[in-house]
């Protein structure tokens, strides 16, 4: 061996790059090639158990609740396993991670449960996608249910988001659950208006519309004699799609009947006497 040309530290640094660059650049390639592998199929595989479940004819949103579980849950898993490839102890990683889990939960309690209202409201299913509920302080047609929150479109096609928390944890009224819905109008008389007359023209007005139901009969009677009027209480029952249309619908034709048969609907007024006090003096 010529020690003249000898250098010691160009040999360190040949073995430290053979020894430690060379493998932990492989190992990165390998890291991320793993990880983009890895969502892919985790990708077609959340889009497989959809459409199966979608065969199934299970419900959209659970279907798609279940999808948005599972590809975050894979997701996870794929980082792990490139995590793994690098060297590093997934199993110190995992407990790190449930730690961290743990102050991120107590930080994120409220979306803790929202979550888990979102998979009570899934399992207990009060509603489902295109239905017209009242909840979280909101009116809307349903059109998904998220991890952490529903959305809904609003009657005049605005998008609402609603936290699940504040959905279960309040009333739900479906509106659109039943086949049938009853319109309640309160109609007005004039105490010295035909009692009989009214009655009469009300009924023939609410059984001329077509789209008023037979059975059940619609109700129409005296319900309480109010401080300036006579009301009555019409209650047909109409197809809960024609809810709408019908009572605008008989609003008018009723308005208009008791016109036509010379029948008051008395409304709010004042009279106003001036008493000319001056005058009376002299």
């Amino acid at each position: 061996m010529d020690l003249k040309n000898f250098d010691l530290s160009k040999i360190d640094l040949e073995k430290g790059f053979v020894d430690y660059i060379i493998p932990w650049s492989t190992n990165l390639i390998a890291a991320v090639l793993i990880f983009i592998v890895g969502s892919i199929v985790a990708k077609w595989l959340v889009n497989l158990i959809g459409r199966a479940l979608g065969k199934s004819k299970m419900d959209e949103m659970l279907v798609n609740f279940l999808k948005s579980i599972l590809k975050w849950v894979l997701i996870l898993i794929v980082l792990i396993a490139a995590i793994d490839q690098l060297g590093i102890d997934t199993t110190s990683f995992i407990a790190v991670l449930g730690a961290a889990g743990l102050a991120v939960g107590l930080a994120l309690k409220d979306s803790l449960q929202n979550f888990a209202s979102g998979v009570m409201l899934l399992i207990f299913r009060p509603f489902k996608a295109g239905d017209l509920v009242k909840a979280g302080g909101e009116e809307g047609v349903v059109e998904e249910i998220r991890i952490f929150s529903t959305k809904m479109r609003s009657p005049d096609n605005q998008e609402l988001i609603i936290p699940n928390g504040d959905i279960f944890n309040g009333t739900i009224t479906n509106v659109t659950a039943r086949d049938t819905r009853r319109i309640d109008l309160v109609i007005g008389i004039g105490y010295d208006d035909d009692i009989k007359l009214a009655k009469d023209t009300l009924e023939k007005t609410v059984n001329t519309n077509e789209l008023v139901l037979d059975d059940p009969e619609p109700f129409i009677a005296v319900g309480e004699l109010g401080g300036s009027s006579v009301d009555f209480h019409v209650r047909p029952w109409v197809k809960t799609s024609d809810y709408f249309v019908t009572k605008c619908a008989l609003t008018e034709e009723i308005k208009l009947a008791l016109d036509e048969a010379g029948i008051s609907i008395p409304y709010p007024q004042m009279d106003v006497h001036i008493d000319n006090v001056g005058a009376a003096d002299k």
